[in-house]
């Protein structure tokens, strides 16, 4: 689905906001929860230990993992999306994974219409490396809560 402009800039802002507050910036690599190196606001795509990166690289870098995520969503989402809930799939989709959330209960349920039921499932995505996370519970209360807006 081709958005407008201003559509794109509502989804766009809140899943900054998402996915920023959540992931916060550290512009030197980091190992994450689970061992797994990460840098900026939680890139780990080639990420070695020892890297740095400007903000300008951060902020680039977030601006084309957000798009991806967004093609994700676009590619695996056919029900309609109102910004808040693209938001959130956008979020999600950028810490699990565009296979995740194509393979996902969550896209079966909200692509036959069961907008509550797909969102509820975000909060099984707890889980990393088989450890709960407890950043993960809050962030996946957080997207339930943005899939939710306008839900009827």
């Amino acid at each position: 689905m081709a958005l407008t402009n201003k559509q794109r800039a509502g989804w766009c802002a809140i899943a900054v906001t998402i996915v920023g507050g959540f992931e916060g910036l550290r512009q030197a690599a980091y190992l994450d929860p689970v061992g797994i190196p990460t840098i900026c606001f939680g890139e780990t795509k080639g990420v070695r230990m020892g890297q740095r990166a400007t903000l300008d690289q951060c902020n680039a870098m977030l601006a084309a993992s957000l798009q991806l995520a967004n093609h994700a969503v676009d590619d695996c989402i056919r029900a309609p999306l109102p910004d808040y809930r693209r938001a959130a799939l956008v979020s999600f989709a950028y810490n699990v994974g565009q296979t995740s959330l194509c393979g996902s209960t969550l896209a079966r349920k909200l692509n036959a219409g069961d907008t509550l039921g797909g969102c509820d499932e975000l909060l099984r995505w707890t889980y990393a490396k088989g450890i709960k996370l407890p950043g993960l519970v809050t962030r996946r209360q957080k997207e339930r809560n943005y899939c939710l807006v306008g839900a009827e």
